[in-house]
């Protein structure tokens, strides 16, 4: 496709995402006094919105291999577009994503966030945010909900295989649930810190499950090689270090 076409349908795409982000975030808080399932449904109508502009608009089309229950364990996606985080609720009937606490500071949007229970990840809050971050966890798998970790902090662009973030270690050893690890290679058609989208697949490729209590650097490792899995083979040469 070339440059032009791709930049019309951007654009289109964006319009369309705005609007309906702003009516689901404007629903989700009003509805909130009178149903919290209501507002669930509003942030699920907007991921199912999103993934239909992404295929109608932009030309993307989604596989998804292997199986994504929904239980209460962690999952650890791959991070290389918001792609895969509006999809959550889509993916999900309830997750306690972990989301970075400016975030939250969005107007309307951040009170619909905290409404819909993501949980805060403050890095530079202390052991205090810490702490409060952890129960917000706990709480959410006592209900039964899938928490999902970007583990590696940051979108990052297709090909490239950072190291997971002090932080993932962590919160797997306070927890103590298995990890779903979750490759996913959104970069190719939704690039990160780019508006211009572009047709594509986009494919989660669902790890093996890691159970818990491993040593730090084993789980590390193996979450590691599982999220960039649909990276290029030389991606997976040697592991980075710690960031």
């Amino acid at each position: 496709m070339s440059y032009p076409i791709a930049l019309v349908r951007s654009i289109l795409f964006w319009i369309a995402f705005v609007l309906m982000s702003s009516i689901c975030s404007i629903g989700a808080i009003v509805t909130l006094p009178i149903s919290h399932h209501a507002t669930r449904g509003f942030v699920r109508a907007w991921a199912k919105f999103h993934r239909l502009i992404c295929r109608f608009i932009l030309g993307h089309r989604v596989i998804v291999e292997g199986e994504m229950p929904d239980i209460p364990v962690l999952y650890v996606f791959k991070h290389e577009g918001a792609f895969e985080t509006i999809e959550q609720p889509m993916l999900f009937k309830w997750p306690a994503v972990f989301a970075k606490e400016e975030l939250f500071s969005i107007p309307v949007w951040g009170q619909a966030a905290r409404f819909y229970g993501l949980i805060p990840v403050d890095r530079d809050g202390g052991s205090k945010a810490m702490r409060a971050m952890l129960n917000a966890a706990k709480a959410a798998l006592a209900i039964g909900r899938p928490l999902v970790l970007f583990a590696e902090g940051t979108r990052v662009p297709h090909g490239k295989a950072p190291p997971l973030r002090s932080g993932f270690a962590g919160v797997y050893r306070m927890l103590g649930v298995p990890v779903i690890p979750v490759a996913v290679n959104s970069g190719i058609a939704y690039p990160p810190h780019r508006w211009v989208k572009w047709p594509g697949t986009i494919t989660y490729r669902i790890g093996e499950t890691i159970p818990a209590g491993l040593p730090r650097e084993e789980a590390e490792e193996r979450v590691w090689r599982a999220i960039n899995a649909l990276n290029p083979p030389e991606a997976l040469l040697e592991r980075p270090a710690e960031q």
